[in-house]
């Protein structure tokens, strides 16, 4: 929250919540933030802080007129006479309304039934909400209000500005659509020239696509910066679409266009009937959520898939060669003794000589006398041969085996 603050460049004041419980210590979070460069005015900084409860109520009033002195002394103002202008702070489906956001009037006065365009999205003002679920006729500057009429469910973050009528909004929106377009594509043009290398060394990554659904926006946004994360040397999560609102069946087709095919992934939301039955009939995974924590660990749990299991090593028999025998048309047969463990027909075996490992193969034949057995324990002679090998000496020890394969783990 402090990075973005700072990187924005706004000026914010820091309300110390839950001073009504008994081990409040509110010197301690300003101790705590001081070391992060955050110091309160009253220790010579220039950030107010504030004590609150929002249980009690108590300091309400306090952060409100902080509030109001840090936007006197800042100078802020607006005109409620212009056209507005606000930013969304949040943004959903609802059912009835259909794409709703919350907004703040930064300047102007939004009134019902105002055109507006809002970043890639445009629409006329149908409902104004304010924060105590009451309609209004208009919002003036500073004030929240919940608003709907959007074509399309806009980002948190983007502007919106009331306009003369729908088809200046119309025309703007899909202008800045096609401008914003243009420049993604020149961004990711430049990426690729200049990250040339390193996209062809992650050529060797495993990719695991995925299609984000979820109630709102803020949600959109959280799980996106949670599966960006989700990478390392071998596997990383490839977001092909997210998007506000029930899982659809375009998001089903999307999914089934991916090589390989998306997992689709809903938060807070449902797949429609529609959307399930062609998921069924395509093949296509659906996973629903209400918790986010859940669907992380589910998407690590699937990277972990992806990546190439760990061989585990487990010794099985050291065994002693006493006899050579060289059978013409066969190989050389090692004559010897099991000093400890069990020697299995399928196992690897290391043939070491002097302490040193001089090869190392897969047991090409494991018999008692002459016949074939499946293994033979610690105490007992048997011969042996070693695939691919027939230099083996009086002396030598044959370390067998086996190879276990460990699924790997995502720590990334």
């Amino acid at each position: 929250a402090i990075s973005h603050a700072k990187a924005a460049g706004v000026p914010f004041i820091i309300a110390v919540n839950k001073i009504d419980k008994p081990n409040a210590n509110p010197d301690l979070v300003k101790s705590q933030l001081a070391e992060m460069g955050i110091t309160p005015v009253e220790w010579g900084g220039e950030y107010e802080f504030v004590n609150v409860s929002a249980k009690t109520g108590e300091g309400i009033d306090d952060l409100l007129d902080t509030i109001l002195l840090q936007a006197e002394m800042m100078e802020l103002k607006a005109n409620p006479k212009r056209k507005a202008k606000a930013i969304v702070i949040e943004s959903r489906v609802e059912k009835g309304k259909g794409p709703v956001a919350t907004i703040i009037v930064k300047n102007g006065t939004l009134k019902k039934a105002d055109s507006f365009v809002c970043g890639k999205t445009y629409g006329r003002v149908r409902l104004i909400i304010d924060d105590l679920g009451k309609q209004k006729k208009e919002v003036k500057p500073g004030e929240p209000a919940e608003i709907s009429g959007f074509d399309e469910t806009p980002i948190a973050g983007d502007v919106l500005i009331a306009v003369d009528s729908d088809k200046i909004a119309k025309e703007t929106a899909q202008k800045w659509k096609e401008f914003s377009e243009g420049r993604e594509k020149s961004k990711s043009t430049k990426a690729t020239l200049e990250d040339l290398q390193k996209m062809i060394l992650e050529g060797e990554l495993k990719k695991l696509p995925v299609i984000v659904k979820a109630d709102t926006q803020g949600s959109v946004e959280a799980i996106k910066g949670s599966l960006i994360k989700l990478r390392n040397e071998e596997v990383k999560v490839e977001l092909i679409h997210s998007d506000v609102g029930a899982i659809t069946e375009n998001d089903v087709i999307l999914a089934k266009a991916t090589e390989p095919h998306a997992i689709i992934l809903g938060f807070n939301v449902r797949p429609t009937t529609g959307a399930k039955n062609k998921a069924k009939q395509e093949g296509i995974e659906i996973r629903t959520y209400s918790i986010i924590y859940d669907l992380i660990d589910d998407i690590k749990e699937l990277l972990s898939g992806l990546m190439t299991p760990k061989i585990k090593e487990e010794v099985t028999a050291t065994i002693e060669v006493r006899e050579v025998f060289n059978v013409p048309k066969v190989g050389t047969v090692a004559g010897c003794y099991v000093l400890d463990g069990v020697v299995h027909r399928g196992d690897f075996v290391r043939v070491i000589r002097d302490g040193v490992v001089i090869y190392d193969s897969k047991l090409a034949s494991l018999k008692r006398f002459k016949d074939d057995v499946k293994e033979v324990g610690k105490g007992f002679e048997c011969g042996i041969m070693v695939e691919g090998y027939n230099d083996v000496k009086v002396g030598d020890t044959l370390e067998t085996y086996k190879k276990i394969e460990e699924k790997a783990s995502f720590e990334g």
